[in-house]
């Protein structure tokens, strides 16, 4: 069974940091990507980052392109999404997802993942 520990969420003003922390256990077996995704009030939820297990490439979204950055930490099991330059419209719950070695679809649609956690809240508000 996989499980998920999200941290780092919280309130911060525009132009601020924040760190999410994604400590998964239970993975599944060759699994492809590990990814970082949001969803903002009455919006679709959006790939935001992800990480591919295997090569360490990088994906992200044009809106967090040069303020986010996506890194793990194999050994623990855990991955990171360190946001730079926060805006207002990066308040959102984000969530981390996992996507199992046969799932389909681009690096950064939330279809292609099937293992989530609950999520965590980011406010970016002076």
């Amino acid at each position: 069974q996989v499980q998920f520990v999200e941290s780092g969420g919280g309130l911060v003003q525009p132009g601020g940091s924040l760190r999410l922390s994604c400590a998964a256990s239970g993975l599944p077996v060759n699994y492809q990507a590990i990814g970082w995704f949001r969803q903002a009030p009455g919006k679709e939820r959006e790939g935001v980052s992800s990480i591919s297990r295997v090569d360490g490439n990088t994906y992200y979204s044009d809106s967090v392109k040069g303020r986010f950055t996506i890194s793990k930490n194999s050994a623990a099991k855990a991955v990171y999404l360190q946001m730079n330059s926060l805006k207002p419209e990066d308040t959102a719950d984000y969530y981390c997802a996992v996507k199992s070695w046969y799932r389909k679809g681009a690096p950064l649609d939330p279809k292609g993942y099937d293992y989530w956690g609950q999520g965590i809240q980011v406010t970016v508000s002076s």
